[in-house]
């Protein structure tokens, strides 16, 4: 062994279990492992899980809030007027900068994996030059996988497919797509046959903004699971945001849950984006506007939540946790049952890391050692506490590290230290997960 992790929580309950690692990789996760004389670290009772994966974000307008100026309205269309006057504007070493700094906060928060979409529609391809060349550089200490995303419509742009064949061709990684956004409904569905054929006959996997939309009658997502499985594209392909279905009529939707399961088309919601942009045109009672997170999970669909945005002209907050976008996520959606609350983990572990295709992720024995040792006892305290994460070990080697979060009261006759946990008497301070 080089390195032996001692008294882990597991997400999956397991206590006072230990993990070697070889190589970069895990090779026993069991208790009272047997090894001397090598490195250890003391777990002490802390959750160890996987890295988070973010499985929908935009790396090439992170932390560009401010430029050219703020929204002041917070709305979606104003951020996509804010875009459009930034794009020409944009130089690939401000890209690379800004796109860097966001990894680096990636990965103090233990996400070590991103899909990015990446906007096509600018003729010079700037962005895609940008993030390729950041992917370089990130490859060490963070997978990231880009998307090539016609932001201004596959067909209402002139050059936006050949475009994206270009980045296809440079390195980009998935073909994305936004339906609703095309002139019609009937553009709007053939922007998907289009993509989706193109996607089949190349192997790449295919990631689209689908009806992000208040309107209960956008449904793209139909006709990509149709054709999905038309091509024979199961497994490979995610409709992102999916927000008109919240808006949607329940009969509709109880013939749409098993069309998206049969299809294989997983979903990805984006909580903190989701629930600020939709129903900007409701009074009260307002639309939370996040897709129907629990029952497509129920229906047997694979559903990851995505940060989406950071400190751009859609949305002026966070800082690349994960745990953040679980939190909402799990308010948004009502899942406040212990299983549920797990399945929010899962949204940001294994779920994503399996919609991106990610080798080596995981924790049994012959996965990447990518861990992180959070300052909680269960995958519900992480989410309830925002856990410091106090190592990320990337390939068995610490890349990150913070103090436990610690407060000291000055209170007569209360002890002055402060603990945030659940007591060690109630019956769900270490649930396990599903």
């Amino acid at each position: 062994m080089d390195l032996v992790i001692r008294n882990a929580t597991l997400p999956d309950g397991r206590q006072q279990t230990d993990i070697g690692i070889v190589d970069g990789r895990i090779a026993a996760v069991e208790p009272r492992l047997a090894a001397h004389g090598v490195r250890e670290i003391d777990a002490a009772g802390d959750l160890v899980s996987p890295p988070f994966v973010d499985a929908h974000f935009h790396m090439d307008a992170v932390l560009s809030y401010g430029l050219p100026r703020v929204n002041r309205s917070g709305t979606l269309l104003e951020g996509i007027a804010l875009w459009g006057e930034l794009k020409p504007e944009l130089t690939q070493d401000a890209l690379v900068e800004r796109a860097l700094r966001y990894c680096d906060w990636a990965v103090a928060r233990g996400l070590l994996a991103i899909r990015s979409h990446v906007d096509v529609c600018d003729d010079r391809l700037l962005a895609v030059e940008a993030l390729l060349e950041v992917r370089r550089r990130v490859a060490p200490y963070l997978d990231l996988q880009l998307v090539a995303f016609p932001q201004d419509g596959l067909l209402r742009s002139p050059t936006a497919f050949d475009n994206l064949k270009r980045a296809i061709g440079m390195g980009v990684d998935v073909v994305g797509g936004i339906p609703h956004f095309e002139r019609t409904m009937a553009q709007g569905a053939e922007s998907v046959r289009l993509l989706c054929e193109f996607a089949a006959e190349r192997g790449l996997y295919v990631d689209m903004h689908c009806d992000e939309s208040d309107d209960p009658l956008s449904r793209h997502i139909e006709t990509l699971a149709h054709e999905t499985q038309r091509l024979g594209l199961q497994g490979r392909v995610a409709g992102s945001h999916l927000t008109s279905m919240h808006s949607m009529d329940n009969y509709y939707v109880s013939k749409l849950l098993p069309l998206i399961a049969e299809s294989g088309v997983a979903a990805i919601a984006n909580p903190l984006i989701n629930i600020t942009l939709q129903g900007r045109h409701d009074t009260y009672p307002k639309r939370r506007g996040m897709t129907r997170v629990p029952e497509l999970m129920a229906a047997g669909v694979d559903v990851a939540f995505g940060h989406d945005c950071v400190l751009d002209p859609w949305y002026g907050m966070g800082s690349g946790d994960m745990l953040e976008v679980a939190h909402m996520g799990l308010h948004v959606a009502q899942m406040t049952g212990l299983e549920a609350m797990q399945a929010c983990y899962g949204a940001i572990t294994e779920t994503p890391a399996r919609i991106l295709g990610l080798e080596g992720y995981g924790l049994a024995p012959g996965c990447h050692a990518d861990l992180v040792i959070l300052d909680a006892g269960s995958t519900v305290e992480a989410i309830r506490l925002r856990a410091a994460r106090r190592l990320v070990l990337r390939r068995g080697r610490v890349v990150a590290e913070a103090p436990p979060a610690a407060s000291r009261l000055h209170l007569e006759g209360r002890p002055a230290a402060v603990d945030f946990r659940l007591p060690q008497g109630n019956k769900a301070v270490n649930p396990g997960s599903p």
